[in-house]
């Protein structure tokens, strides 16, 4: 068995399945369908989290904070069906992917956040950043983000942390750096 944990957060238990089936070869797979079952399966072993934002006992969200509060060091994907609004700004998950998801991109997905627990810290608060900017950018319309402060902010802060990027990368791995690049494209 791997030596990495995904945990599947997903009330839906078809979608749990499918998901679990597309990853238990690679990975040892945990499974929660309920808020309450999910904060019994998330430790310090559980390397990454695919998190539905719809649980029947609370958010998604709620958890974000869990894992956050336990200062756990998984890092997480929203997979939902729940179209990003502007709350996402504050909610720390490093992708967001909207259902219905190909089994070609839930792998990918978990194979980057795995690659992501190896850089460096502005790296992943770079990447977290792009990827709200990014799943906001996907669902709004241009007049609604530009006329919206914490898109707004977003954005500056997407650019500052862009900038220690740069100048982390003047400085790492040249091969760390083509695979951030590669990962962010």
């Amino acid at each position: 068995m791997s030596q990495h944990t995904v945990a599947v957060v997903e009330d839906e238990q078809s979608v749990r399945d499918l998901y679990t089936a597309w990853l238990a070869d690679a990975y040892d797979v945990r499974t929660a369908g309920t808020l309450a079952d999910a904060r019994g399966v998330l430790d310090a072993s559980v390397d990454v989290v695919l998190l539905d934002r719809r649980l029947p006992d609370g958010s998604g969200d709620d958890l974000l904070a869990t894992i956050d509060d336990r200062r756990l060091d998984c890092r997480v994907a929203m997979v939902t069906g729940v179209e990003p609004d502007f709350d996402v700004v504050s909610l720390g998950f490093d992708d967001y992917l909207v259902k219905p998801v190909e089994r070609e991109r839930v792998v990918e997905t978990v194979e980057r956040l795995l690659d992501l627990r190896n850089y460096p810290a502005a790296v992943r608060a770079f990447y977290q950043t792009a990827a709200a900017k990014a799943s906001l950018e996907a669902a709004k319309s241009p007049d609604a983000l530009a006329s919206d402060d914490r898109y707004a902010a977003l954005c500056e802060e997407f650019e500052n942390l862009r900038e220690r990027v740069q100048a982390t990368a003047a400085t790492t791995d040249p091969v760390l750096v083509r695979a951030l690049f590669r990962d962010l494209a």
